[in-house]
């Protein structure tokens, strides 16, 4: 049996430089915007739902703007990967359930709150599982949770909550690849289906940066692109846009081109995801989104190398 094809797209089709650049400026409605990123890639990653829970009326209208085939894989909101979150960002009856601190910030909510969370999370996801678009959830922790008994723990309580759906996990402390810890993560995930979220970033032995760790851990291969800049990484106060503005090259992207082809080989689905998120200015002076250039950069050098790669989705019927 022939290798699936990979499969690229960004982290988002909404962010502010793919609006101001990418898109034709008569491409300017929502509804416009995800139905021209649907006939250029086939798998899109959903990036407001980590900042407030999404709604079963939004993904019943992703489902609808998208052609069959296509997939969203949604990132959890912050609540669910143990990130504080503003009170304003719940649901208004469940803030009168959040102890938050001095801040407005819900830092320590209870497991009661939290499993309630999730089930609202899948609730409104559901339109795209039923339309068979749904990818996986997005599970991005913070750099704080760190390798130890309780943080396996609380993945394995996570995954409990996602009722079957697939678990994305991606970590931010680079004690989860250290010596000695890299083969029992590893083992953790696989052991209970869970799929490691390969990281591309810049090249730095800070904390909250983990090394680029090629493996697999369930049937799915899934690979996010950060970006390497790492001038921008470690400033505090810096937009996500800074902190991961980077255009790749050719000869960074190339080196993706032989693990790209080893993973399709092994997992039945196989994913790259862009989520460098500015804005280049050529010498010409016209100024491209980073994103969704370095995708089709990636699909060509993929092709030119004889690894399958799946084609722009077919513009929706309707």
């Amino acid at each position: 049996m022939s290798p699936a094809p990979v499969r690229v797209g960004t982290c988002s089709w909404a962010d502010e430089s793919l609006v101001s650049t990418w898109y034709p400026s008569q491409v300017r409605s929502p509804e416009e915007r995800l139905r021209f990123y649907a006939e250029h890639f086939d798998v899109v990653e959903v990036n407001s739902s980590y900042y407030a829970l999404p709604t079963a009326e939004a993904a019943s209208a992703w489902a609808r703007r998208t052609p069959a085939g296509f997939t969203f894989h949604v990132k959890a909101f912050g609540m669910m990967t143990r990130h504080p979150v503003k009170v304003e960002q719940l649901p208004p009856d469940l803030r009168d359930q959040a102890e938050v601190d001095h801040l407005g910030r819900v830092e320590h909510p209870g497991d009661d709150l939290r499993s309630e969370v999730f089930d609202r999370f899948l609730h409104a996801i559901r339109p795209l599982r039923e339309a068979g678009k749904m990818g996986g959830v997005l599970m991005q922790m913070p750099p704080y949770v760190v390798f130890k008994p309780s943080s396996f723990a609380y993945l394995e309580w996570a995954q409990a909550q996602l009722d079957g759906c697939e678990m994305l996990v991606e970590f931010r402390h680079r004690s989860w690849f250290e010596e000695g810890a890299t083969a029992q993560v590893l083992s953790f995930l696989e052991q209970r289906g869970m799929t490691h979220v390969i990281v591309d970033a810049p090249r730095s032995q800070a904390k909250n940066l983990v090394p680029t760790v090629v493996a697999a851990t369930s049937p799915t291969a899934y690979l996010r692109l950060h970006g390497r800049n790492a001038d921008t990484w470690q400033v505090r106060g810096r937009s996500a846009a800074e902190r991961f503005d980077h255009l790749y090259t050719s000869e960074e992207l190339g080196e993706w081109v032989e693990p790209l082809r080893q993973l399709a080989g092994v997992a039945e689905h196989t994913y790259a995801m862009f989520n460098n998120n500015g804005r280049t200015t050529l010498d010409s002076g016209a100024r491209i989104a980073q994103a969704p250039v370095n995708a089709d950069m990636l699909r060509r050098l993929l092709a030119e190398r004889g690894v399958t790669v799946s084609g722009p989705a077919q513009p929706p019927l309707a």
